[in-house]
């Protein structure tokens, strides 16, 4: 018996192809964001080939909110060193 669910990451690179156009309307600097973004979903590949999700946009979303939400506390963790050298220094 065959699969009838194609692979995840073709199906994927295949999501990610559909997006094109809308890439192609972005402002250059703003095309450089969105393949960081795709990349996002490629890193997160092998977790969203064990989701049971039947749309892809939603494997790339969650795995941007991972990575800004990575993002985001590796700078709050900077921000609270800087402010401890900060005290340390009045």
């Amino acid at each position: 018996m065959g699969r009838t669910v194609p692979s995840f990451r073709p199906a994927l690179e295949h999501e990610i192809e559909s997006w094109k156009h809308f890439k192609r309307a972005l402002r250059p600097e703003e095309q450089k964001i969105f393949d960081k973004l795709m990349n996002f979903a490629r890193i997160h590949a092998d977790a969203g080939s064990m989701s049971a999700r039947p749309l892809l946009s939603e494997i790339l979303f969650i795995s941007f909110a991972i990575e800004q939400e990575k993002k985001i506390e590796m700078l709050e963790e900077k921000v609270k060193e800087l402010e401890e050298i900060l005290k340390g220094i009045d």
